[in-house]
């Protein structure tokens, strides 16, 4: 009987063709519970589409290091190709190329790119472009005319060996621009319309135990050495959203400083105009990827994010170098989902690069593969989608109806429990919102719900406190005044 139900099998997957075999989802998606547990849950995100050089007719990428989003137009900086090649998403899905940029021409003399690593482009269509190994960023017009370019600034504040290799870059709403240029770790350089520079916006700051600097006076030249300086570290990457706020990523942390909740070194910050953090934090843990994580196939240690993207509803992407993962945010802080990882199947990644979206559509960009991914949104990932949307536009009942939805569909989700919470304070309906809280032990959540119940119980109850008081007040005067007036008849 054995030997027959092995045959049947062979005979199944002989027969079975591989499409059907791995129509199986490709890719592993997880959230992290109120016990800091991996739990899987459906896809959120499938990749739909795999775009290589080689199919697009241009030859391969080589080294691909930077992606930047515009409507329908994608920017990839073909880095070790020195070229910028410039892909149109056409309405049936299909992207082709509209454009290869190797050289601009300046003073009439054709000057080519070397190593281009990132680029931006303005509302208003004018292109900046990290030419990383030219040392210098260009400034060009829509239709890729020279406009100048920014060098080097002569100024006291930049150490004189650094040179000036810009990574990254942004230029926000007021037409300044922000570079993350290499081995600089004052924060994000900025430099005016003009181009001249303008100062540092946004460093991070200097973490340091006072045991260690007292330790550090009474070393030795060579045990000073082989100390952790106190510097702070360097960005290495920045984003520009919708409000024009900078999100940047730091992944020069330690272990120690990335677990530290308290920790001014955060891996993610969004930056104000004065350089100021105010991401907000409020879920289980601040977004620091992998919560849990082991050593394997010769990855180990802590996430570390390479790029980061912001969406309209204040949600956002982060990409992991170390594990190849994508972590969703919202807008409170809380891990929506990750998915990917480090391989060779559609929608893993070798050295993951970079990550920009065209709507909610995720591209990401993978270096060693020299290959651009496309993921879309499933079902299940529209729902919490819409659902954030509908909180805030404030139609706190329909994001509840489409969070109840969710947990149809994954009934281990700790943030649907939430937002229908979340959704019921916003209502009043504090004793729901302590209800759903407490299923998820969110203790914020239900503390604050406690709170304005209390408040809320108080004020519907106020008349019934007052009548109790003012019985246990007057009740004994007027007992024992009956109780004279009694014992007097009785006398008489």
């Amino acid at each position: 009987m054995k030997k027959l139900f092995i045959i049947v099998l062979f005979i199944i997957f002989s027969f079975t063709p591989n499409s059907l075999l791995f129509a199986a989802p490709t890719n592993y998606t997880y959230n992290y519970d109120y016990w800091v547990e991996q739990v899987a849950s459906p896809d959120a995100y499938h990749a739909s589409q795999y775009i290589l050089g080689a199919s697009l007719g241009i030859g391969p990428f080589r080294d691909p290091q930077g992606l930047f989003i515009r409507d329908n137009r994608i920017y990839v900086c073909d880095s070790a190709n020195n070229r910028i090649v410039v892909l149109e998403r056409q309405p049936n899905g299909e992207h082709v190329v509209s454009k290869i940029v190797g050289s601009v021409v300046i003073d009439g003399e054709e000057s080519n790119l070397f190593y281009p690593m990132d680029l931006f482009q303005c509302r208003e269509g004018f292109i900046y472009i990290c030419d990383t190994n030219n040392k210098r960023i260009l400034k060009l017009d829509k239709d890729w005319n020279y406009i100048f370019s920014i060098t080097r600034p002569v100024d006291e504040s930049i150490d004189e060996f650094i040179e000036f290799d810009p990574l990254k870059i942004v230029v926000d709403f007021a037409d300044r621009i922000f570079v993350q240029v290499r081995n600089v770790n004052k924060g994000l350089m900025e430099f005016d319309s003009l181009g001249d520079f303008s100062g540092y916006m946004g460093a991070n700051k200097v973490t340091f135990k006072l045991i260690d600097y007292v330790w550090r006076l009474f070393s030795t030249q060579e045990q000073r050495a082989r100390q952790n300086l106190f510097i702070p570290t360097e960005y290495n990457n920045l984003y520009l959203d919708n409000d024009g706020f900078i999100y940047v990523t730091n992944s020069a942390l330690t272990t120690i400083e990335y677990l530290n909740k308290d920790s001014s070194g955060q891996p993610i910050r969004r930056l104000n105009a004065m350089g100021q953090d105010i991401l907000v934090r409020n879920g289980y843990k601040p977004p620091l990827g992998d919560l849990a994580y082991g050593s394997a196939a010769g990855v180990s240690g802590i996430s570390r994010f390479i790029d980061i993207v912001a969406f309209d509803n204040d949600s956002y992407a982060a990409f992991d170098r170390t594990r190849g993962r994508i972590f969703v945010y919202d807008f409170q802080g809380n891990m929506l989902y990750a998915f990917g990882g480090l391989g060779n199947r559609e929608g893993y990644f070798q050295v993951p690069t970079a990550l920009d979206r065209m709507g909610t559509a995720l591209y990401a960009l993978d270096s060693r593969s020299a290959a651009l991914t496309r993921f879309d949104l499933t079902v299940y990932g529209e729902k919490i989608n819409n659902a954030l949307d509908e909180y805030k536009a404030g139609r706190y009942e329909d994001s509840a109806e489409i969070w109840e939805d969710v947990l149809k569909m994954n009934g281990n989700y700790d943030l649907a429990y939430i937002g229908i919470g979340r959704a019921a304070l916003r209502q009043g309906q504090y004793r729901k919102a302590m209800e759903y809280y407490k299923l998820k032990h969110f203790r914020e959540g239900y503390g604050k719900a406690f709170q304005l119940y209390r408040k809320q119980w108080m004020e519907a109850n106020l008349w019934k406190i007052v009548l109790i008081l003012l019985v246990l007040i007057l009740l004994p005067p007027a007992v024992k005044y009956s109780i004279k007036i009694i014992k007097e008849i009785r006398e008489a």
